[in-house]
Parts: C-alpha cells; structure tokens; sequence
C-alpha cells in the first residue's frame, strides 16, 4: 500500500463547551440544504488508543451504488485525486493516511481507458499519535464521483473522530 497524506493546519479549533465561537475548518464552505454527499464516512465515530504511542485507526467509506470516484493516485493528471485532509488539534499528530489501491475501471464510452478508481466501501488507515486526554479530530475526504456517462463537481464529506488517548 502506498502511503499519501495531506494533512492541513489551518489553524487552532476548539474544544469542549468553553468555545464561544464556532470556527469554520480550512475546507469548509456554506453547505446547502440539498448538498447530498455521493461518498460517506461510515465509522469509527470515537476511537481508544493508547496515550503517545502510535497506533492506527482505520477510517470506513461508501461510496454510492452505480459511482465511481478517481483513487488517490489517478492515471491520469487532468482527474481529481481522493485525498483525506485533517485538521489536527493540539494533542494529535495524523503522520501518514495508508489508501488502498484503486481498481481498474473502463468506461463504457472509452473501454481501453484503464482508471484507477474506488466502489463500494473502502478504508483509509491514519497513522495517529495522540497525547492523554480527549480530541476531537475533523476531515474532510476529497473526491470527484462519476456515473457509466459523467462526472459531478469535486465534493468534501465530512469525517469527525473522538479520540481517548487513555
């Protein structure tokens, strides 16, 4: 498996009810109403691991019935990679996100074409370390769905994880 991380620091979010002010992540725009996610985050909503040691936790998608969406290393440039970005809080460092790899898919409409692409459900494996205490860790995955004809604009799901460091 080859390992690809994005991670983003953009800045310090808050914890706990002491935040009087909600703030946005790196990532994350105006949602709309009918903004439905073609790929969703699954599971682990909360996560224990021991305290400053590294550990993996291993992060579940699905992707909707009859899309595709391009794997983090598409064959070809102009196709928009998967990525994971993470907003780490003070207290837990995301080293690395593990992808697995993408399989073949040929379109209908050009069937020599090899994609590198992702269906069903798929895991992300984060390499994380997390001091003693609770964290709260948000992301966001990165995609472009397509369908056998077309593809949709790039989207972001949102993926959150309560981390116990024990």
């Amino acid at each position: 498996m080859r390992r690809v991380w994005s991670v983003f620091l953009a800045g310090v979010f808050c914890l706990g009810l002491s935040c009087a002010v909600a703030q946005k992540l790196a990532w994350q725009t105006e949602s709309k109403p009918n903004d439905h996610q073609l790929v969703r985050f699954l599971y682990p909503e909360q996560v224990t691991l021991p305290a400053g040691k590294p550990s993996i936790v291993e992060l579940h998608f699905r992707v909707n019935d009859g899309l595709h969406i391009n794997s983090h290393t598409p064959r070809e440039k102009s196709l928009i990679p998967t990525q994971l970005m993470v907003e780490e809080p003070t207290g837990v460092n995301v080293a690395s996100i593990d992808f697995p790899a993408g399989a073949d898919y040929s379109p209908a409409f050009s069937p020599s074409d090899k994609l590198s692409v992702y269906t069903g459900e798929f895991i992300l494996r984060a390499h994380v370390t997390a001091q003693r205490g609770d964290h709260l860790v948000q992301a966001a995955l990165r995609y472009q769905a397509c369908d056998a004809h077309s593809c949709y604009p790039p989207k972001t799901a949102p993926v959150a994880v309560s981390v116990i460091a024990r």
